[in-house]
């Protein structure tokens, strides 16, 4: 049996985002809290949103201070803006660290505790303020999960938080605000949203229902992500990035991630790698490891990616995965953690606690071969470069 869980609206298609103030009404809602960044700010598109919320009679609040990998000293203080501002609902507008600071923010306003109380594996499911999730990357699918990230800087953990209080009420999923986005930026994310439809496919928690929408985003960003990176204008291969993303972030979300998102979580909080370019350097390395204790969903992984024919055995389309991951981060310029300019002495200190943060945020436990805390070590050892 499986339990899914799913926003209440979701608005997907281009020019979504001139509907939210139809979703936000159908929900009984007027006066948004708008979780932002200042790039979002100085390119205009904040003011776009705020525009479209306004010519409707609704006057938002912006909360323009986000940053990434949010930390408890900025939910802290976001936190005490929304609690000011009367607000009857939060707004999570960018990438994934707005949302998730939105997210971790309407739970707090209504029900006040430490961030870290909320850390995994303690499940947060009674609900704050509605969240609304309005994304403009193609890669966390964080609309439509029901986790948040959150970093605690005394620890330099990065704190995985879950539970329905988490999950958005509305989702906005407009394509046509990526466009802009830089090649650097569509790399990462959309390795990001592939890392989740694969990880949610092999996990131990799959299900029927999020095989579907795993298999669906595979579909989609595989074919597609060089052609969004190399032609960002693109609409087709913007549409199915967003739309793949979003199914990853369904997927995982009713199924879970495993290894490869417990060991990113620490390299992206002690040396600061963004989230989905931490998963890129690791994917490949990571399925090797795991796949020979679930040949048959890697393969079918294969398959659905397009690098092997649906006739071909599985020992075959495995390899041919593996094969392709590599070539994937070639062609989109991954750099192994030495490339990318971390200290060898620094990351061999800190490969021990990365192990056991990975372990204690329960991810690897869902991965088809459950490492032990050594055969982490050897992996970051190996992917190290």
């Amino acid at each position: 049996m499986a339990t899914i869980n799913l926003p209440r609206i979701i608005r997907i298609g281009g020019g979504a985002l001139n509907e939210l103030p139809d979703a936000l009404a159908q929900c009984g809602l007027s006066r948004p809290f708008v979780v932002t960044d200042g790039f979002l700010v100085s390119s205009g598109m904040v003011e776009r949103l705020t525009d479209i919320l306004a010519a409707r009679g609704m006057v938002p609040t912006v909360f323009a201070d986000t940053m990434p990998d949010p930390t408890v000293a900025l939910v802290e203080a976001a936190v005490a803006q929304l609690t000011a501002s009367g607000c009857d609902c939060v707004i999570g507008f960018g990438g994934g660290s707005p949302i998730d600071t939105a997210k971790a923010i309407a739970v707090l306003a209504v029900s006040p505790r430490p961030v870290q109380a909320m850390k995994a594996p303690a499940v947060t499911d009674e609900p704050g303020l509605p969240i609304v999730a309005v994304p403009t990357t193609a890669g966390t699918g964080s609309e439509a999960t029901r986790f948040t990230i959150i970093t605690d800087e005394a620890t330099s953990e990065k704190m995985l938080c879950a539970g329905l209080a988490f999950l958005p009420t509305i989702a906005v999923v407009d394509y046509e605000l990526t466009l802009a986005k830089p090649a650097r930026l569509t790399a990462d994310t959309g390795i990001d949203s592939l890392t989740h439809a694969i990880e949610a496919y092999v996990s131990r928690k799959a299900n029927a229902f999020s095989d579907a929408m795993a298999l669906s985003a595979m579909r989609l960003i595989a074919p597609n992500i060089r052609t969004a990176c190399t032609d960002p204008g693109n609409h087709a291969a913007r549409e199915a990035m967003m739309v793949g993303a979003h199914h990853a972030g369904i997927a995982f979300s009713n199924a879970s991630v495993a290894l490869v998102h417990g060991m990113s979580r620490p390299i992206g909080a002690f040396f600061h790698v963004p989230h989905g370019l931490s998963n890129a350097m690791l994917l490949p390395a990571i399925t090797a490891f795991s796949a020979p204790a679930a040949l048959s969903r890697y393969a079918d992984c294969a398959r659905a990616m397009g690098c092997a024919g649906a006739d071909e055995g599985d020992q075959s389309a495995v390899a041919r995965l593996l094969e392709e991951l590599a070539a994937l981060n070639a062609d989109l310029a991954v750099p192994t953690p030495r490339s990318h300019g971390i200290a060898e002495a620094r990351w061999r200190e800190l490969m021990p606690t990365m192990a056991a943060q990975a372990i204690a945020s329960g991810s690897p436990g869902n991965n088809p071969r459950v490492p032990e805390a050594e055969e982490i070590v050897a992996l970051y050892e190996q992917v190290y470069g």
